[in-house]
């Protein structure tokens, strides 16, 4: 069992979009950057290995999986403006959130080992009841939240059209694996038969957006101070997001997470991703 790591700064849900402001937090008065490295890197097997690969682990096969799980993430040099983390990140929150299950690797919608991931973010569902509810990610790992929410809601837009909807509906069924428990169920949800109508009925979308914070060039510690400071900045955001978004028919569940620098994560998280590739 993975303990949740991050702090939460605010919550607000008495509408919709929801939102969830969260942070790494700080530990020895520095910005948990190593930290947070650290736990997104717990969640790599799961994230990019298929769900029959993820199940095969054990004692005996645990090394070489860790480093197909390292290699899958991808092999370029070009990765500053790669999505992969972000979407790693999100797998995190949701799973740690709202007890999220991974419907697929998205991982495996590559065509090549250096092509970045087509569709939405992340795959994954909830059980409620006899039903399935599916969650379809959008991340913008940014450094500017302005930038973040336009591009964003540009795809939210996008991606609820009849045409793409369908699309990557098939898409994600062809990628289901067979051995998974809810693999029937997905599928006859996702059925070209089945009607749009329907699927929205039981899908709603996690968006997360990652920006740089000037607030933690004030603060080395989580005091009253800083978590005021840091929840006036993110209801200003969740507010600039949903009256820019406007009427949208699915449900989202907005979640905002402050870097004290995107560029200095992205430095660790690639180094470590180096390291578990020669394991």
């Amino acid at each position: 069992m993975i303990i949740p790591f991050f702090n939460l700064i605010v919550h607000k849900d008495d509408e919709l979009p929801d939102l969830l402001g969260l942070c790494a937090g700080f530990e020895n008065a520095s910005w948990r950057k190593d930290q947070l490295v650290d736990h997104l890197f717990n969640y790599l097997p799961e994230f990019a290995l298929t769900y029959s690969e993820f199940k095969e682990l054990n004692g005996d096969n645990i090394i070489p999986k860790l480093r197909v799980a390292a290699g899958n993430v991808y092999q370029s040099e070009k990765f500053r403006n790669r999505g992969e983390f972000g979407e790693l990140l999100l797998h995190a929150i949701i799973r740690e959130t709202h007890s999220t299950i991974p419907a697929i690797s998205k991982l495996f919608y590559k065509d090549g080992p250096n092509e970045t991931v087509k569709g939405f973010d992340a795959v994954h569902v909830v059980e409620k009841g006899s039903k399935l509810e599916l969650w379809l990610g959008e991340v913008k790992f940014y450094q500017d939240i302005h930038s973040a929410i336009r591009d964003v809601i540009i795809e939210l837009h996008a991606h609820i059209k009849l045409r793409y909807a369908k699309n990557e509906f098939i898409a994600i069924s062809n990628k289901i694996d067979k051995t998974w428990n809810h693999a029937e169920k997905l599928k006859a949800l996702l059925d070209p038969n089945t009607s749009l109508d329907d699927i929205f009925e039981t899908t709603c979308i996690p968006v997360l957006l990652t920006y740089d914070s000037k607030v933690f060039q004030k603060y080395t510690t989580k005091s009253i101070a800083y978590i005021a400071e840091m929840e006036t900045e993110l209801l200003k955001f969740h507010k600039k997001f949903c009256d820019d978004l406007g009427k949208f028919p699915l449900t989202i569940h907005l979640f905002i997470v402050p870097l004290n620098t995107k560029d200095e994560l992205i430095k660790s998280l690639e180094e470590k991703l180096r390291i578990w590739q020669k394991i």
